[in-house]
């Protein structure tokens, strides 16, 4: 399998001229065959392979005796990772390519000839050998090292290595949970646990605010912006490696304590074009959360599995599988109508989105919907799939796919 570690680099004040050097060249070589690229789509109706770019190299190194500062196979990898981007985008996985700015996250990738040594790391060419903090071992044969910098001055290296072993094939025998997020409770598990959402964004927001008040009492141009700008980069970053240790740890603690794990495909993109909920649902981190359910997952062979989201599972009776008309988002319990039971409303659709998981299994069918086409059957066409599939309410089970 192919794992990647991120450490923090400390590299000296001549290693960081090279780097700050390093990534102007990369960049202003992705923008220029970018904007080469365009104009012969324009002209032509084609674009530029990945070996027309690198033919572009030789020509500008003579042109531009500054394009030789970085390490050569730094500027193909440039072009490897833009013709990876136009596939992406004609493949409908990502956006058009865009310009890269000299402000903000800036990273180079060195394919090769990289070697880990005691507390360090060994490049090729000028950069030499950087002092790391390597905080885990780091076991398998070295493929690829990105060299990356944030706004707010911090180094960092992550590592990617093939540790030479298969990935476990997937065991469905065990237990397993539903997970439905909020706001106020970030994960509600079929269970009955709630973790509560810390929100960090929040409980910074003061902090933040003053520095950006100075920030903007700055002369534009000064040194004095330069620093205020980088004290507020300063607490975003914090901000950010806050939430995403809180999110490692419980997706950490979730992934060893059950089997099949059942979440909800939402649809993050659309929800935070509400204005009133954009901030909350950004800072809960939703997204990255069940991205690291999903690979954790696959490392230790435990099956992980997306609802689709059109899903009724906040309004659906876990018990006798009635399904209500409409619940306001304010309704936090309800009483079921049919068999007069009482929902705590996330636990509820936690128990509802873990059966349907469990069902998906038993039925071998997709677990999503692609871009949101697939709707579940509805009233009692639904109710009879859930019943006729006997999905155990126990979240002891063993389920087997196809």
């Amino acid at each position: 399998m192919l794992k990647a570690t991120k450490v923090r680099l400390y590299p000296t004040e001549v290693q960081k001229q090279h780097l700050a050097q390093s990534f102007g060249c990369c960049r202003w070589y992705w923008n220029h065959s970018l904007a080469l690229a365009n104009q012969t789509y324009k002209e032509t109706g084609k674009g530029l392979s990945r070996g027309k770019i690198q033919a572009l190299l030789p020509h500008l190194k003579k042109e531009l005796e500054w394009l030789k500062t970085p390490y050569s196979q730094c500027l193909q990898v440039v072009a490897l990772n833009l013709s990876r981007a136009f596939i992406n985008f004609f493949e409908k996985r990502a956006e058009y390519p865009s310009f890269k700015s000299r402000h903000g996250k800036q990273s180079i990738s060195y394919p090769q000839n990289v070697k880990l040594v005691e507390n360090a790391i060994k490049f090729p060419g000028t950069l030499g050998i950087v002092k790391a903090v390597i905080h885990r071992p780091v076991e398998g044969a070295v493929k690829t090292v990105t060299i990356s910098t944030n706004a707010g001055g911090h180094y960092y290296a992550s590592v990617l290595v093939e540790d030479g072993t298969q990935q476990p094939r997937t065991d469905t025998q065990g237990q397993a949970i539903g997970l439905d997020v909020g706001l106020n409770h970030l994960v509600v598990t079929s269970d009955g646990s709630k973790y509560n959402n810390p929100k960090w964004f929040r409980k910074h927001a003061k902090n933040l605010k003053r520095k950006q008040q100075s920030l903007s009492r700055k002369v534009k141009g000064s040194i004095s912006r330069a620093r205020a700008r980088k004290r507020v980069a300063r607490v975003h970053d914090k901000i950010s490696r806050c939430r995403s240790d809180f999110l490692h740890k419980l997706s950490r603690r979730i992934v060893d304590e059950n089997q099949v794990i059942c979440v909800e495909n939402l649809a993050v993109k659309n929800m935070v074009r509400n204005h009133c909920l954009a901030k909350s649902i950004s800072d809960a981190g939703w997204g990255m959360f069940a991205t690291m359910l999903k690979y954790k997952a696959e490392w230790e062979g435990k099956v992980y599995l997306e609802i689709d989201r059109f899903f009724p599972s906040s309004k659906t009776c876990s018990v006798c599988l009635n399904q209500i008309g409409r619940l306001p988002l304010d309704v936090r319990s309800w009483t079921c109508s049919g068999c007069s039971t009482h929902h705590d409303r996330d636990i509820n659709a936690a128990i509802n989105i873990r059966n349907e998981g469990l069902r998906i299994l038993a039925l071998g069918a997709s677990a999503t919907a692609v871009g949101g086409n697939v709707r579940l059957a509805s009233g009692n066409t639904q109710k009879h799939l859930l019943l006729s599939t006997e999905a155990p309410s126990s979240s002891n089970v063993v389920a087997r796919a196809g």
